[in-house]
């Protein structure tokens, strides 16, 4: 077999690989009813929203500490 007919065979398995992947995504998300939908989307806020409450207050400290660093050497 030349080059090319193994490069054209793996990209139409790639294609057909794709699609493979797309209908079972879309079979999934089909699958779901409109309150099961909403339901998994605030569960998703809730904790997107956790997430940032605990990174700010983590910033709040590095950003003090940060300060602290530089009045330091600045002092100097």
């Amino acid at each position: 077999m030349r080059w090319w007919k193994v490069l054209g065979m793996a990209g139409a398995a790639g294609v057909v690989a794709t699609g493979v992947v797309v209908v079972r995504a879309e079979r999934r998300r089909r699958a779901y009813t409109p309150d099961q939908v909403r339901e998994q989307l605030h569960a998703r806020f809730a904790q997107a929203a956790a997430e940032e409450t605990a990174e700010t207050a983590g910033s709040e400290s590095r950003l003090t500490r940060l300060r602290a660093r530089l009045r330091a050497i600045f002092r100097r």
